[in-house]
């Protein structure tokens, strides 16, 4: 069983960028596809980017595409979230979570394994 941990959140302006951290205990982290997801006040959570833990795709929602970017490091049991031009409506507890499947990597429901977040506040 994978544990995660997320850290880099914070507080922000508007157009300025962050990256949030996400480090795994246990074994096998590439064998883990790994997806980042946000929720932000009284809204449900959703899906940001995701990385499989086969092939070289990522996967974003379509309002991030451009400027959030999800990297992997295995070596160092890691899954980034780097985000620029951050936007009001970026702000959120971001949460990084962990499956062995691929598919349907958007889902959270395909995620048995989850952080516990870490607050991104974008200030206007």
């Amino acid at each position: 069983q994978v544990q995660l941990v997320e850290s880099g959140g914070g507080l922000v302006q508007v157009g300025d960028s962050l990256r949030v951290s996400c480090v795994a205990s246990g074994p096998a982290f590439k064998t883990y596809s790994m997806g980042w997801f946000r929720q932000a006040p009284g809204k449900e959570r959703e899906f940001v980017a995701a990385i499989p833990w086969i092939g070289d795709g990522t996967y974003y929602r379509d309002s991030v595409k451009g400027r959030f970017t999800i990297s992997r490091d295995n070596a160092k049991n890691t899954v980034y979230l780097q985000m620029n031009s951050l936007e009001p409506e970026d702000t959120g507890v971001y949460s990084c979570a962990a499956t062995h499947t691929a598919f349907p990597i958007t889902s959270q429901n395909n995620y048995p394994y989850w952080g516990q977040g870490t607050q991104v506040t974008v200030s206007s």
